[in-house]
């Protein structure tokens, strides 16, 4: 068994305030989860109004499956154009 996760640091432009922001994170962790089947969850930047850092995690049984995954779900992110992706990192284990 292989675990996969990943960092995503994200800027949220035109963010006002806590709630504009949730709206926007929430939708990108709604679509991720829908389309690749993978926990994710905001895991930092909850108190600022236009940084969020996203965790992903997904389970295989290879590591260049995990690996694959995990960077078509930050590459779908980065297409969304909801937010500037500011840095990423994925960790096999």
């Amino acid at each position: 068994m292989v675990v996969g996760a990943a960092r995503v640091q994200l800027h949220v432009h035109g963010s006002q305030s806590l709630k504009q922001k949730r709206g926007v994170v929430r939708s990108i962790i709604q679509r991720v989860q829908n389309r690749f089947n993978l926990s994710v969850a905001e895991v930092g930047g909850q108190d600022t109004w236009q940084i969020a850092v996203l965790g992903l995690a997904t389970v295989a049984n290879e590591s260049g499956t995990a690996r694959r995954r995990l960077e078509k779900a930050v590459d779908f992110i980065v297409e969304l154009h909801l937010a500037e992706v500011l840095d990423q990192e994925i960790e096999i284990l």
